[in-house]
């Protein structure tokens, strides 16, 4: 298993470089919204619940509209339209469910797992493009990649071999508190050679705290697809990444850390 994905990352790793550092905000926009239909693929695959109610068809159809919708508005650096994307989805979304209420009334939870769906992957998703799109939005994201991956590697190894006590066994009971603390270790000592090197002039307190907000929210982000798996009792969101699982399984992290990033990048730091 650690040799796939070892394998897998490095053949990953050469694409995402060529992407970001020559493929241009427009073409890094076009693999985001890739990146979110598959995600969006995976997320309706293990959504818990009775998703297959109701002829759901619909509304999964118009996530993937309004998925790719958000992307573009985030590429065209219009978050008010990146919120009114997600109202209108809602609105939308509650307009098909009133005529099939009356029928199965399981028609609401499918609403809400929708528009779940459209928060969690395209709205998440869309914070890169803004970054992307952001002054130094290249070394950004370079960054962001680097201390999510890092991270995760961390507590993957941290939690392998050192790993006693449990961090969260109804969710993830492989995850431990070690791993976690770990994984908190290397985004900590990686972002600060980031920042000597790259930032110097970012003051240490509020350097440290952004580097364990990322660190933190990642590990959440990757807890609560494991809670979406773990009710629905699938192991991986899909099979694209040998090692690795699906796209929503390497991403988790990511889409819960991009927004602190964002957070820090424009308004703290």
């Amino acid at each position: 298993m650690y040799l796939k994905r070892w394998i897998t990352a490095f053949v990953a790793i050469p694409f995402l470089v060529l992407l970001i550092g020559s493929g241009g905000a427009f073409m890094f926009a076009v693999v985001i919204g890739v990146l979110c239909l598959i995600a969006l693929w995976e997320f309706f695959r293990i959504v818990p619940g009775k998703i297959e109610s109701s002829n759901p068809f619909c509304f999964k159809l118009l996530a993937f509209i309004m998925g790719p919708a958000i992307i573009w508005a985030a590429y065209m650096n219009s978050f008010k339209s990146v919120l009114g994307i997600i109202a209108l989805n809602l609105i939308v979304s509650a307009l098909i469910s009133l005529p099939k209420f009356k029928s199965d009334e399981s028609v609401s939870e499918i609403v809400f797992k929708q528009v779940l769906s459209v928060i969690y992957i395209p709205l998440l998703l869309s914070y890169l493009v803004l970054i992307r799109n952001g002054d130094d939005g290249i070394s950004w994201i370079f960054f962001l990649l680097i201390m999510v991956f890092l991270g995760d590697t961390g507590a993957f190894y941290a939690g392998s071999y050192l790993g006693r006590h449990k961090l969260c066994p109804a969710v993830s009971p492989n995850k431990t508190i070690e791993g976690s603390v770990g994984g908190l270790a290397v985004n900590v000592c990686a972002g600060a050679l980031f920042k000597i090197f790259f930032f110097p002039l970012f003051p240490w307190g509020l350097s440290i705290l952004f580097f364990l907000s990322i660190g933190v929210a990642g590990q959440v982000g990757d807890l609560f697809e494991s809670e979406l798996k773990r009710v629905s009792k699938i192991k991986d969101s899909g099979t694209l990444l040998p090692g690795h699982g699906g796209i929503l399984d390497r991403i988790d992290a990511l889409l819960f850390a991009a927004p602190a990033a964002y957070f820090f990048k424009e308004y703290i730091l």
